[in-house]
């Protein structure tokens, strides 16, 4: 772990033997509704800067904005599966601060009157499971994008700075845990289990994408330590827009090493935001030793919003199964091991896509091989989501096919995919200009098995003389010859029918 020249740092172990941990989760996520959140302007990501904007995005004077239907909806959904109560009567609020980032120069939130209240959820982790107290699920609107320009690309030594406002509007739903006590040792797996479950849950909703490393899920992480045998919370600090698993576990494991050190040393922590840096330490941003004064106000703008009992009622029918019985039952269904799904639990989006290879007519051993080893392989590679690695469910699923029915070998469906992720159309096609068609004509087989009997005589008599895993040898010559595209199962039969 790279350590900030300033930070001391006590052993893990040691805080948990001396400290026990209270964590609290902030989570903003992007929805993926087609407009922004009160105006038309796009959503889709991307686009030259400043061009998915309009004076209600803007914030200029005479615009007024309205409630995205669609965005309440989502949010609604997003309660329930939480198993949040959902409010009857609600309203925005300004919450007036300095944004550099937006327009208005105030963010429309919802203060005290939000949306969702009141849930929880459960993760599991190594066999044993942690309650997720939520207290609120809020809407609100994104900021823009700020750009520093020289320096290290970060506010300090910047030269200057550019705002980008195609993002500024887009619907924000912010999820806040109440404080999560007795996770013990297992604090910041907890922290990232829980996210994981959020992501899961939100795509299996369909109300965003949530790839955190586009901004579409991101955490603001509190921690705080009490001592052991205490009852009294700690002083917490809030790691903010920590965009990516690994770095929400280990913002909050920073975090518990340094605030362990600094209570040990007779010091305060202070209350504060930090900032997470991927060399594997945070670093301190704004004191928050009092409470910001937002001057928040009714925005009067917008009408209140007010679902029916009945609206709430017809949304709650839409939900999908939880993600962990869906990943229950498709195991079952799959006929994995608790290893198997393991590993393809561990593979961004590999489940679904699994699933949607599945679905389009390939075995699930089949569709896991492919995904969760060779694809994701590229996928890592290139430092591209799965499902952007340039190959669909449904190529994977014609691969397997000419796997099956012997066009291909697995080798040689590498080499398909291969060509399908550098653009040369279907796997069909690149196997039709490749030509790399499994040879099994006998003729062509027999003569290469010949060639290889002739040129390695010393194996040849080792299977003269029972040494029959010595084929493995000539199997392999012949291969070679073949460009890997001999029929390895008829090529081991010749070998042993010319040599019995």
């Amino acid at each position: 772990m790279s350590v900030y020249a300033s930070d001391e740092l006590m052993d893990y172990d040691e805080a948990m033997e001396r400290f026990d941990v209270v964590l609290g989760l902030e989570v903003h996520v992007e929805l993926n509704t087609a407009s922004k959140m009160w105006c038309g302007c796009t959503t889709e990501f991307g686009g030259a800067p400043n061009s998915h904007t309009c004076p209600v995005c803007l914030g200029l004077p005479g615009s007024l904005p309205v409630v995205n239907r669609k965005a309440v909806e989502s949010a609604i959904r997003i309660g329930l599966s939480l198993g949040c109560g959902i409010a009857e009567w609600c309203r925005f609020a300004r919450k007036n601060y300095f944004y550099p980032d937006m327009p208005k120069d105030y963010q429309v939130s919802q203060y005290d009157e939000p949306l969702c209240v009141d849930g929880e959820v459960t993760v599991e982790l190594d066999g044993r499971s942690y309650v997720i107290p939520i207290e609120r699920v809020h809407m609100e609107e994104d900021a823009g994008k700020n750009t520093h320009v020289g320096g290290s690309g970060r506010i300090q030594g910047a030269g200057h700075s550019l705002v980008d406002y195609n993002r500024a509007g887009v619907p924000l739903m912010e999820i806040v845990t109440r404080p999560v006590f007795g996770t013990g040792a297992k604090g910041p797996e907890v922290g990232r289990a829980y996210m994981a479950y959020l992501r899961e849950m939100m795509r299996a909703l369909g109300v965003s994408e949530a790839r955190m490393e586009r901004g579409n899920m991101r955490c603001d992480a509190n921690v705080s330590l009490m001592p052991k045998g205490s009852t009294e919370l700690g002083t917490r600090t809030e790691t903010k827009n920590v965009n990516s698993l690994k770095s929400v576990e280990g913002a909050l494991r920073f975090e518990i090493c340094r605030q362990a050190a600094v209570l040990a040393s007779g010091g305060r922590v202070h209350q504060e935001t930090r900032m997470w840096n991927e060399g594997g330490f945070t670093t301190a941003g704004r004191s928050k030793e009092e409470a910001e004064d937002y001057r928040y106000f009714p925005e009067p703008d917008l009408v209140p919003v007010a679902p029916s009992r009945e609206w709430v009622e017809e949304l709650r029918a839409t939900l999908p199964e939880p993600p962990a019985e869906r990943r229950a039952h498709l195991q079952a269904e799959w006929g994995f091991t608790d290893l198997e799904m393991r590993d393809v639990n561990g593979v961004e989006g590999a489940l679904e896509l699994i699933a949607a290879t599945v679905e389009a007519g390939a075995t699930a051993s089949a569709a896991r091989k492919w995904w969760v080893s060779d694809l994701a392989r590229r996928s890592n590679e290139n430092g591209v989501a799965l499902d952007e690695v340039g190959m669909t469910p449904a190529q994977v699923a014609v691969l397997q096919e000419l796997v099956d029915d012997g066009t291909l070998s697995d080798k040689l469906a590498r080499q398909v995919i291969d060509g399908v992720l550098a653009g040369e159309g279907e796997p069909a096609d690149v196997v039709a200009a490749r030509g790399l068609v499994v040879v099994s004509d006998d003729g062509a087989l027999s003569a290469a098995v010949d060639a290889a009997i002739e040129a390695n005589p010393a194996v040849a008599q080792k299977i003269r003389d029972g040494k029959v895993q010595a084929a493995g040898a000539l199997i392999g010559a012949v291969m070679k010859a073949m460009r890997g595209q001999a029929d390895a199962a008829r090529v081991r039969e010749l070998i042993l029918e010319k040599l019995s």
